[in-house]
């Protein structure tokens, strides 16, 4: 075994046991869960979106249901597939930028076998809070629906990435909402999906700054540096 998967492996198992041991000590409410569970209790697959920065809680939130999650081919990306791997969830490998024709048809295996998806349209290098279309592309070709997540935090550290990392501080409250259900026709032209991309940007965006009491000012630092 060579240093770099003796580091995957550690960083896989290093991540089970923080979040197993960590996020069991916040509260979490959920919000408009209807919108995704009316479909898995018809046994119909739906493909989540939300943004890179919000990634954390999440994967401990949606543990062990099968959710398969794009991550990206670069090395980086490993840790993050170990970790997740190690919570229940499957992994295509791709990108937007790199590897995206391989990761779309994992993906579409993963839909057509009645696996749920996970998208961070933002990811997996920025620019944050950018919707991207690989979502939506996956939408289009598979006929699931699209769900918008979106979650705050009362109290956090945010690292100074990109995407300002969230890590909840313990004992913490988070709140995760669910937007509605949106549909890519399958023959929808380039205007249409770059409009459907427009409105769940502006809702992730909406439900962020509305859970989230830290949003206003991260976006105020993040528009004096650019």
């Amino acid at each position: 075994m060579d240093r770099k998967e003796i580091q995957f492996r550690g960083a896989g198992i290093f991540g089970k046991v923080l979040l197993g041991s960590y996020l069991p000590l916040m509260r979490c409410t959920r919000e408009g869960g209807e919108n995704y569970q009316q479909f898995r209790r018809r046994g119909r697959p739906v493909i989540f979106v939300f943004w890179h920065g919000q990634l954390l809680p999440l994967i401990h939130y949606h543990r062990n249901e099968g959710i398969v999650v794009l991550v990206s081919d670069h090395s980086d990306g490993e840790y993050i597939a170990r970790v997740i791997l190690r919570h229940g969830f499957g992994v295509a490998r791709g990108s937007s930028t790199r590897g995206g024709v391989k990761g779309l048809k994992g993906l579409l295996r993963a839909v057509r076998e009645g696996k749920d998806l996970a998208f961070t349209p933002d990811g997996p290098r920025g620019p944050r809070q950018v919707f991207k279309w690989g979502a939506l592309t996956a939408a289009q070709l598979s006929g699931a629906p699209v769900i918008p997540a979106a979650l705050g935090a009362d109290r956090a550290w945010y690292l100074k990435s990109w995407d300002r990392f969230m890590i909840p501080k313990p004992f913490s409250s988070l709140r995760i909402r669910y937007g509605s259900p949106r549909w890519v026709p399958r023959k929808a032209s380039e205007t249409e999906v770059k409009d459907i991309a427009a409105d769940l940007e502006e809702e992730m965006k909406r439900f962020t700054g509305e859970l989230n009491p830290a949003e206003a000012k991260i976006r105020k630092e993040l528009h004096a540096e650019s």
